[in-house]
């Protein structure tokens, strides 16, 4: 699992782009068509419509996400060094000879914010807090394992991102969900496994991206986007 890192050449329009492979993206169809088949029928979501959210809700929420995956708005410009490929000629015998130079310069570097996964699921995220506040205690303690574990596994790697198991934060979010408070579990989980997974590999880890030689890193894309979605299909099951 992965922040999504866009290449030297990207623009600025360049921040719409999907965050994962095709087979990524076949597989996630597949289970939002399962899931929400399910969800129809009333065979999951039982904890979400008790507490008063309609089937519609959940979909719009899958659904949604999924979509403007393919969304970043920048944040801020932080200083990065990259590698950078030049080329000086020299003169032999009246015969030019094309040399590539290799080099470190420093560039700008822009963060941003995926819309489908972070914005969205913190929102989600917020809403559930707020709505079944008598939980927070359970909350920040899913938090804090899932932030913990996520962070432990995260590895800067040039030119990729910061990159964690995808199947990490939605195992461990809902195995602690699952032990601190079984009757709110789905709720539990979702919250920890949105909220920790952002901070463990996201933000804990702002100051490595400068390390990652990359024009644009967004936080809740690629990588971070599969597990936070994830999640999100294992917190619906649960419930």
């Amino acid at each position: 699992m992965h922040s999504k890192v866009v290449s030297r050449e990207s623009n600025m329009a360049g921040i719409i782009y999907f965050p994962y492979h095709l087979s990524i993206l076949i597989l996630f169809v597949v289970l939002i068509i399962f899931v929400l088949g399910l969800l129809y029928i009333g065979l999951l979501g039982l904890a979400f419509r008790k507490l008063g959210l309609p089937t519609y809700l959940i979909f719009t929420l899958l659904i949604s996400a999924f979509i403007f995956s393919s969304i970043n708005i920048p944040v801020f410009k932080m200083k990065t060094r990259r590698i950078a490929i030049t080329s000086e000629y020299i003169s032999f015998f009246g015969i030019k000879y094309r040399i590539p130079i290799v080099r470190e310069v420093e560039d700008d570097m822009v963060v941003a914010i995926n819309v489908g996964g972070a914005l969205i699921p913190v929102a989600f995220s917020i809403f559930l807090i707020l709505k079944l506040p008598f939980l927070i205690n359970d909350y920040l303690l899913g938090i804090l394992v899932v932030s913990i574990a996520t962070f432990l596994m995260a590895k800067p790697v040039k030119g990729v991102g910061i990159v964690t198991p995808a199947l990490l934060p939605p195992i461990v979010a809902a195995i602690t969900a699952l032990l601190i408070s079984p009757g709110y579990s789905s709720f539990i989980a979702y919250v920890s496994g949105t909220l920790g997974t952002l901070i463990g590999a996201d933000l804990l880890n702002i100051p490595r991206f400068k390390d990652l030689g990359a024009s644009i890193v967004s936080i809740g894309g690629a990588g971070t986007f599969d597990g936070i979605f994830l999640t999100g299909i294992i917190a619906v099951l649960l419930a």
